[in-house]
């Protein structure tokens, strides 16, 4: 892979990380015992009986999207160590290197797309 290629894909990455970090911090608390684990916040509306209704609304929303968003920061954030560790663009079942397209439509990716199609069929 190109250098070039390499860089503006961890820019990218590293964009994406503090706007999930900025999201996440919208909404939640950082687990400072768990990395990259986050606890939504309880919603206050008033003690009304819709009201506590619409906060266990809010409250399970938040934790899917909570969810959703951390996973995908674990994903970035192992992304950028394979980079930094010079294993990034290696398929983590085969050995072989992913392509330069499937890394630049999906950079967090670890697998190739043949190990990937396995992996799902099964």
């Amino acid at each position: 892979m190109k250098k070039s290629t390499l860089e503006k894909i961890k820019k990218n990455l590293m964009e994406r990380k503090e706007q999930i970090e900025t999201e996440l911090a919208s909404f939640t608390q950082k687990d400072d015992h768990i990395k990259d684990n986050y606890r939504s916040k309880f919603p206050d509306f008033g003690d009304k009986e819709d009201e506590n209704a619409n906060e266990i609304a809010g409250y399970t929303d938040n934790l899917s999207v909570e969810y959703s968003l951390e996973k995908t920061l674990r994903d970035i954030n192992k992304a950028l160590d394979r980079i930094e560790k010079g294993t990034y663009g290696k398929c983590n079942y085969c050995g072989q290197q992913i392509s330069e397209q499937r890394l630049l439509a999906r950079p967090v990716s670890s697998a190739c797309i043949e190990c990937k199609e396995k992996l799902t069929s099964q």
